[in-house]
Formats: C-alpha cells, structure tokens, sequence
C-alpha cells in the first residue's frame, strides 16, 4: 500500500480537498491526476506516488488537508486487496431510468482519460449549460479545471433578449433603491477575510505617507520602449523597494517571539486582482540580484498565470515583503493597507497623475508639473518604529526619483 499525502509545501493557509478525480477501485498510473486541494490562493492537484489501485480515501471532499496528512491509499499489487468502504458517493439522479445531463457529461468524460472532469468542474458545466469541447483545458494533460469554466462562464456572451432583461432589472432596481441579490461566499473569499482578520489582529499596523516624482522613471521607461523593452512601473518599484532596505533591514523581517528574523534575500510579493475573485500575491524572488528588466520579465510571467489560474503554491509563497499597486485603479491613497501576515510591512503605491509643484531651480521657486503618486509604507510597529519607517520611504522615494537616465 502506498500512502497519498498533502504536499509539504503549500501558502501558510489551510488547504481543503476540492474534489477527487478517482474513484476507490480505478486503476490509476503513476502521476496521474488524483485529488484537488484548494487554498484562498490556488487549487492545485496531487498526482498519484505510483501506479495501482486506489483503494482509501480517508480525507472525502471539503475536508481539511493538513500538510503531511494521508488523503488515500494506492494497492500496487493489482487492486487484490479489497476496497475501503468509505468510497466517493456516486450522484444519482431522480429518475434511474433516464441517464442525467451530468450522467452523460461523466460518461463522455470516462471515455477519454485525458480529459477526465472532476465532480466540481462536472457541476459548474451542468449548472451554467456548458458543452466541455467549447474549453481549452489547462490542466495536467489538457484536463479542465474549475478555473477554466469559470472563465468560460465569464467570457460567455448574452443573447439580446438577456441584456434587455438585465437593464431593465437595473433599471429597476436603480429607480426603487432595492438591493441587489446577496453574493454567497467563495473558499477564495471566505479564506481572505480570515487572513485579513488575523493579520490586523496579530500586528499593531501604523501608516507612514510620502509623495514621490516618477519623472525620472517614466523618461527611463520611455528609452527603453523606444529600444523595444517595455516595463511596467511596477517593475520599477519593486527595485526601488529592494535598493530602500539597505537603510532599514528590519523592514524585510518578521516578527518572531524572541527576535526579527531578517530574511537574507529580498523577496517581493506584488498583489494582484483578480476581479471580483480577490486577488493573490505571487512572488519575484531575490530581486535584489536582478536588473529592472529582469523583474520585469519575471513579474510579466506571473501576471499571466496568475490571471490564467495557473500558479502553484511555490509561486505565492516565501515573500518577504509585499507592494500593493492599488493605484493601477484609479486609487489616490489607500491606508492602512494590511500587511501580508508574517511579514513586517507592505509599500501602497497611489494614482500617478500630473500635478503642480514648486522646485527651486538656479535658486529660484518654479511652479511645475510633474508625475507625482502618493507612497505608503504600513508596517508592523512591534517590528519597526517610525524611524526606520521613515528613512526607508525617504530612500525609496530618493531612488524614484533620481532613477539614472
């Protein structure tokens, strides 16, 4: 027998087991696709360890799944030994007689093992109406995910008929002041507000602001697009936020019980919405060894998966700092921002816009206008006091704005 457990590696939030995609008693090869495990951040599969039967399931779907923790068990001599009761439960449908839209979807599913749906993708496809050969699956061997019919669901158009419905239901709803229909919470929602909670109660947050002039950044930018590289400003402050914590090395810590452990590589998380499903925070590792051009790439790179549903655990995890770029919506200040738990602060970067400022120029004021953007730095106070707070965003805002040309 041959135990299936929860990776050691996972975001430091609980998993819970989403769905299996075997059943006790199928023949499974070895790295084949066996359960899905779901944090607030990523769902993520777990392959088989080794060919066999499966034949336990010991932790069943919505269970909590514990790093290290045993979900199953696989018989590789040839299924002999007998299954355990506790077997997935098989839906059945109302009449017995005639086959379910989800019997068929499951049936179609089983004769192509490469394209084998789970039991929550088989019901969101029921329930919205989707033919799966309409999807371009993105998991392991092209199988569909949930995050892929999400998308589907998301990209589906609206007939005329239904568009008509929906502004008039507006409408209706804006000319009485009625309240639109509740929202149930997600995993993903429901697993952010408990981090949310124990962050603010865990660390005393204090909220330091400065403004900073992004000219010297945007001409830099504007070089380098003209050479064929085009950055985000975001790249940007990630080195800047790097090249700041010479002057207070606290910042990149974490409060331990006995200590602050300062970590020895800079590595920054960068939030990223997801629309209305919240947002996670993938990771540009040891940015300090890197050129802007290199964060770059890197922080386009995760984008991308992170907007696709494809990041792994490894990718959200180990950040030692965190920038929230809230201003990539329209934002002039938010504050505090809450700090990623475990980590010692979070820089917010407000709306770059045009405003008027005075420089003394040859010794004389001058009235200007410049790129200018509001810049928070909310830190953990049982780490850092407003010193080091201060001096780190006094650097930081020194590097923006004198970014070589």
């Amino acid at each position: 027998m041959i135990e299936i457990r929860v990776p050691d590696e996972q975001e430091g939030t609980k998993a819970v087991v989403r769905a299996w995609l075997k059943r006790v008693g199928e023949t499974v090869a070895e790295n084949d696709p066996l359960v899905e495990l779901e944090t607030d951040k990523v769902t993520q599969e777990v392959p088989a360890p080794a060919a066999g039967v499966l034949t336990e399931i010991l932790l069943d779907t919505d269970a909590e799944a514990v790093p290290g923790a045993v979900l199953g068990r696989i018989s590789i001599d040839g299924g002999r030994s007998s299954p355990s009761a506790h077997a997935e439960p098989v839906e059945v449908s109302a009449d017995a007689s005639a086959p379910s839209p989800l019997d068929k979807l499951r049936v179609s599913a089983e004769e192509n093992s490469e394209t084998r749906l789970s039991p929550s993708v088989r019901r969101a496809l029921q329930q919205h109406g989707i033919d799966p050969a309409r999807i371009r699956g993105t998991g392991r061997n092209g199988r569909i995910t949930r995050e892929d019919v999400d998308r589907a669901v998301e990209m589906a158009t609206v007939s005329h008929v239904e568009a008509d419905q929906r502004q008039i239901a507006q409408a209706r709803i804006a000319e009485s002041n009625w309240a639109p229909q509740d929202i149930p919470h997600d995993r993903m929602r429901l697993k952010i507000a408990e981090n949310m909670v124990r962050a603010v109660s865990n660390a005393p947050h204090v909220t330091a602001l400065f403004e900073a002039d992004f000219s010297a950044i945007a001409a830099h930018k504007k070089a380098l697009a003209e050479r064929g590289t085009k950055l985000s400003y975001t790249a940007y402050l990630i080195k800047a936020a790097a090249g700041a914590m010479a002057v207070a090395p606290a910042i990149n810590g974490r409060w331990m019980e006995d200590r602050v452990a300062i970590s020895p590589t800079i590595d920054i998380g960068v939030g990223t919405a997801l629309g209305d499903k919240g947002l996670v925070v993938p990771v540009v590792r040891d940015v300090g060894a890197l050129s802007v051009e290199e964060i770059g790439a890197r922080l386009d790179d995760l984008t991308t998966r992170a907007r696709e549903g494809r990041l792994t655990g490894g990718d959200l995890s180990g950040g030692s700092f965190t920038i929230s770029n809230h201003g990539v919506s329209g934002s002039l200040l938010a504050a505090p921002i809450i700090i990623h738990q475990g980590q010692a602060a979070i820089l917010g970067v407000g709306k770059l816009e045009k405003r008027v400022v005075v420089r003394t120029i040859d010794g004389h004021d001058a009235i200007l206008i410049r790129p200018m953007a509001y810049v928070t730095l909310t830190i953990d106070h049982r780490v850092v006091d407003g010193h080091q707070t201060n001096r780190w965003l006094s650097r930081f805002v020194e590097i923006v704005e004198n970014w070589p040309s």
